[in-house]
């Protein structure tokens, strides 16, 4: 008789786990986002709610509620913004006029390579740069006064104060604003425009009801993306006006590295109030991207 032998019933194997080539293409965006930014994020809202011993407090988040921080605050709210409706207005008209094809064909691209490096040019350099140019013994300064009498010093004009501030950074807030919004110009379709002559538009109403607001959101979110850009520049306002102008990122310098100031955790609560006003600016920046895209699709 022969024996029976139980069947063992065999599953297949599962396939190996394989991580698509894809990803090991953004691994290095990835490890750098989390090295630099997730991190160091996540110490900061850590170190906010510490003292000085490494106990639990909400004292530094009160403390940014203080005059001098509030005040330092809302100046660089203030810069930014202004730095950034200014830069934002000049920008999409020269972007237009480079666009529009009405200017000599050099243009264009001049104007882009030349937006491409002035949008990165900051810092100690671009101190140096305006004091050279319009400081007190400036280059353009001396010859305004040597050739035509005119001290604009002497009218009001300070490098060291808001509008000089504002003025240096509108440097690399134009270009900046090339960039982002030249794209948006030549997404415009001529169709769009031929449709609206036919129809007895006139340029007025074509840029009112029409290329207006397909623009509109894309305005909007680089004004507000210049806007996190003058924020969080320090190197720049540091070098040019030193610690004559409170804003919050030189107070901020001072409160981690300063002598006399020193209160790290403090530093982190007013680094934690930075990241969330640009935080802010940056998601409301992405929303009205993905609303001008949706038109230029």
């Amino acid at each position: 008789m022969a024996s029976l032998t139980p069947a063992h019933s065999t599953s297949p194997a599962s396939p190996p786990l394989r991580l698509p080539w894809a990803w090991i293409g953004v691994a290095p965006f990835l490890l750098f986002a989390v090295l630099f930014l997730i991190l160091p994020t996540a110490f900061l809202v850590v170190g906010a709610f510490r003292d000085a011993d490494g106990h639990f407090t909400f004292g530094n988040l009160r403390e940014l509620f203080s005059p001098t921080i509030l005040s330092a605050y809302w100046i660089s709210i203030k810069i930014s913004a202004a730095s950034a409706l200014l830069g934002a207005i000049a920008g999409a008209f020269m972007a237009y006029s480079a666009a529009s094809g009405g200017l000599p064909r050099w243009i264009k691209p001049t104007l882009a390579t030349f937006s491409g490096v002035a949008s990165n040019f900051a810092g100690v350099p671009l101190a140096f740069a305006f004091l050279a140019t319009l400081g007190r013994q400036g280059l353009v300064t001396v010859f305004l006064n040597a050739s035509f009498g005119l001290n604009i010093y002497a009218y009001g004009f300070n490098l060291l104060s808001f509008w000089g501030l504002t003025l240096t950074y509108l440097y690399f807030q134009m270009p900046l604003m090339i960039l982002i919004f030249t794209p948006a110009i030549e997404g415009l379709r001529r169709e769009w425009r031929e449709a609206a002559t036919i129809l007895g538009a006139s340029t007025w109403q074509y840029w009112r009801y029409i290329a207006g607001p397909v623009l509109m959101p894309t305005f909007l979110g680089a004004s507000l993306l210049l806007f996190a850009n003058a924020f969080g520049a320090i190197a720049t306002a540091y070098a040019l006006t030193g610690s004559s102008l409170n804003i919050v990122t030189i107070l901020l310098y001072a409160q981690i590295r300063g002598d006399v100031l020193h209160n790290q955790n403090l530093g982190y609560a007013i680094a934690l109030g930075m990241v969330l006003i640009t935080a802010l600016s940056n998601l409301a920046y992405i929303w009205l991207r993905v609303r001008a895209e949706r038109w230029l699709k």
